[in-house]
């Protein structure tokens, strides 16, 4: 009997204990149907996203361990997490690693410092000759090497974005970001080279442009991954060349990819010796490593080189790969195991995650047998005749420096070491005390330390102040208006023109004066930056040609910003004081009288209305801009409002615009008691008939009045306060639908008496219509 009663009781526990295994596991999967599998992936999506979303807090606020472990178990959960997410945590490791090491961030050179071993004619980005000089958007020249293989994110100067050399990656969605106008216009035009910058480089240094075209060839057989060439071609170069350090960069990659690592590193450390802040040589010490096996190593060149240049692109993409492949759950356990402990920004400080990792031991804690499996397995052969239990050896041959000699002295990477027996391997510095000569086979050796080299290896480009024979002034002048170059600017195509040359040119078509290629990015784009080099070589190598041309400038700009002579005048409506007038201005006469109104300061220009035996009327109204919106276009919508009135006494013309002298137009004050007792009087009465007549309009009317002109402005008790008298009487005259012959009349008077009786006639006139 008892059967029966398990038998009965068996279902009901069953059914009380099935939520309970739910909990455990599939807590979500309820019915089984697909709505529940629906609701159980989207509750499994909240929760990684917030997972993430609190590790890229946590980065922030530069909690590193904290972040690592939110990370580590969002994709364990099965994030979809990219590469280029880890962004934030790159850079909360990179700062964790200047800290530990005590740097400051990348020194940012100063504007028009001689920033390279090449003065004025160097990249702000490998400090190499300015070989094809490119002008980005910001106005600073990069050589087209550094811009094409994208070397850097932002400009070394002032950190804007530097556009991409190709298509842009897909973002985190996978879609394709879009970049930004103007950079996507230049990326569309394969980087053109900055046309005076070139010719200039080619006369004044033919011998340095020769060789960085020779080192542009090496690039390219680089680049079509044809490395015995390009071995073969550097190994002669720097026959003929010995202390080219870019040349044995070159070298160096070309050793990488042939997987001869140990040359390839040789040449490398060489060229840190002699320039040990070099970010670039860090990151292909880094790369040669990585390729090699040596994540760690790898990893820590990296954040030297962000160290040294926290925009240095590429160090970051490789950096977020390698955290994106430790932190993956199948490399999660061993890849934080063996590669985080023995970062130096968490050394000292065990990495562990105990909400994640169950078996996570840091090194020290394995057993005798297991360490030494460990160094058997680490000490295996690798390519390129590096092993991971030498390679610090062959690397590295002194001890490591004191922590504050590290920048200093620092010649490669602070190297990971690796463990052999359960011990860690000493930490090694190469090339410290060393110093590098090359053999005839054109690889470098080492000497001991306290020998003198027979030859100390520098930048090729080594010259300096350019001979007085080879300065032309015509090599600076603008093609538009046959002048020395003044704020001069680069177009994508490479062109420069003065700025205010350029913008009139753009006025009328948006195209480039000299090729006719589109500039219609450009336009829209509107930032028109000075061209540093070219306007730094201006300044040092022709001051007085620049002081002469300044002081046209100068005079050209007093005169247009004269308010009574020659004042420019927009023929095309009625306008009044204190009342808002906005304009569309498409007509590139007026673009250019916009232009030079804000250029000049003054911010102002007369408005008329058009008159068939003088262009335009004897009456008008001064008008100040208070925004100007630019279309991509080239128009613009500006927001002006009106100023003082004032008659024409002449009338001109320049640049296609009308202009005229002019003498402004006050209210004649009224000084007896009894007159001025009158005048409020009728100031009173006209107002309240104003405001009556306003409230009894329809609806509509009333609030396209106030959208367009604003509300009616209040009674003044000063009636005499501003030379134009009471606000609201010209907010009534622009609303009121008058003859505009009526409203030149009004405008006219000087009298505030007129002027308020003239008004009492027009409102009685229509208030007698709304009665009707």
């Amino acid at each position: 009997m008892s059967s029966p009663a398990v038998a009965r009781s068996s279902p009901g526990r069953n059914r009380e204990m099935a939520p309970k295994s739910r909990s455990r596991g599939q807590f979500w999967d309820v019915g089984g149907g697909s709505g529940n599998r629906l609701e159980r992936a989207a509750a499994e999506s909240e929760r990684w996203e917030l997972l993430l979303r609190r590790g890229e807090l946590l980065a922030l606020g530069g909690h590193l361990k904290g972040a690592l472990e939110a990370y580590a178990v969002a994709l364990r959960r099965g994030a979809p997490v990219r590469p280029e997410c880890l962004g934030t945590l790159v850079d909360c490791l990179a700062l964790n690693y200047r800290l530990r090491h005590g740097l400051g961030w990348s020194a940012t050179p100063a504007a028009g410092a001689d920033t390279g071993a090449g003065g004025l004619l160097s990249c702000l980005s490998c400090q190499d000759f300015l070989s094809e000089p490119v002008t980005v958007p910001c106005g600073h020249s990069y050589c087209r090497r550094c811009l094409r293989r994208e070397l850097r994110a932002r400009c070394r100067l002032c950190r804007d974005r530097l556009p991409p050399a190709a298509a842009a990656a897909t973002d985190a969605e996978g879609t394709t970001p879009r970049p930004p106008p103007l950079a996507a216009a230049i990326a569309a035009s394969g980087f053109r080279t900055s046309v005076v910058l070139n010719h200039l480089a080619e006369k004044w240094f033919p011998g340095q442009r020769e060789r960085a075209r020779a080192a542009g060839r090496l690039g390219e057989l680089l680049h079509q991954g044809r490395y015995r060439e390009a071995l073969a071609a550097s190994c002669e170069a720097l026959r003929a060349e010995p202390s080219d350090l870019t040349l044995k960069i070159y070298r160096a990659e070309s050793y990488a990819g042939l997987q001869e690592f140990k040359a390839a590193i040789e040449d490398l450390n060489a060229v840190l010796f002699q320039l040990p802040n070099w970010p670039e040589v860090y990151f292909r010490k880094g790369k040669v490593l990585h390729d090699a096996g040596f994540l760690g190593d790898a990893l820590q060149l990296f954040l030297q080189c962000l160290a040294l240049d926290e925009d240095f692109a590429p160090a970051k993409l490789e950096v977020e790969k390698i955290l994106f492949d430790l932190l993956s759950p199948e490399n999660l356990k061993e890849g934080l195991k063996d590669s985080w402990n023995s970062l130096p920004c968490i050394k000292n400080k065990p990495f562990g995650f105990p909400s994640v990792m169950e078996e996570s031991h840091s090194a020290s804690e394995l057993s005798p047998e297991q360490n030494e499996e460990k160094s058997e397995v680490t000490s295996e052969p690798v390519k390129g005749s590096l092993n991971r239990a030498q390679s610090a050896q062959v690397i590295n041959s002194t001890e490591m420096p004191a922590k504050e000699d590290y920048l200093k002295r620092v010649s490669s990477e602070p190297l990971l070491s690796v463990q052999e027996k359960g011990a860690l391997l000493k930490r090694k510095l190469s090339l410290l005390d060393q110093d590098v000569i090359v053999n005839e086979d054109g690889r470098n050796k080492l000497k001991k330390q306290g020998e003198t080299p027979n030859e100390v290896c520098t930048l090729s480009l080594t010259y300096g102040d350019i001979p007085e024979e080879l300065i032309d002034v015509s090599d600076f002048e603008c093609s538009l208006c046959m002048r020395l170059f003044f704020e001069p600017v680069t177009t994508p195509c490479g062109h420069s023109f003065c700025k205010n040359c350029l913008e009139r040119c753009l006025d009328h078509t948006p195209y480039c004066p000299l090729c006719k290629e589109s500039l219609k990015e450009y336009l829209a784009d509107r930032r028109y930056c000075v061209t540093q080099l070219l306007e730094e070589l201006i300044v040092k190598y022709l001051p007085d040609e620049l002081s002469e041309r300044k002081k046209i400038y100068d005079e050209e700009t007093a005169e247009l910003s004269h308010l009574t002579k020659n004042v420019p005048i927009f023929v095309c409506t009625m306008a009044y004081p204190t009342v808002p007038c906005p304009l569309h201005v498409f007509e590139p006469r007026y673009r250019l009288m916009i232009r030079r109104s804000i250029q000049t300061g003054t911010k102002q220009f007369g408005m008329c209305v058009s008159d068939t035996q003088n262009s335009f009327a004897d009456y008008g109204c001064m008008l100040q801009i208070r925004n100007v919106h630019f279309l991509p276009d080239g128009r613009s919508v500006v927001d002006t409002v009106g100023g003082k009135r004032f008659r024409v006494l002449k009338r001109g013309m320049k640049d296609g615009y009308c202009t005229a002298d002019i003498e402004y137009l006050e209210d004649v004050k009224v000084e007896k008691e009894g007159e001025i007792e009158n005048l409020k009087q009728l100031h009173d009465l006209v107002y309240s008939q104003a405001c009556s007549w306003f409230q009894n309009l329809r609806d509509r009317f009333r609030s396209q009045i106030l959208q367009h002109f604003g509300s009616m402005p209040g009674r003044e008790e000063n009636l005499q306060a501003t030379p134009n008298g009471p606000a609201w009487c010209w907010w009534l005259l622009a609303v009121l639908p008058v003859d505009p012959r009526y409203q030149l009349s009004v405008l006219s008077m000087k009298s505030l008496k007129e002027r308020l009786t003239k008004i009492q006639h027009i409102l009685t006139y229509f208030s007698r219509d709304q009665s009707k």
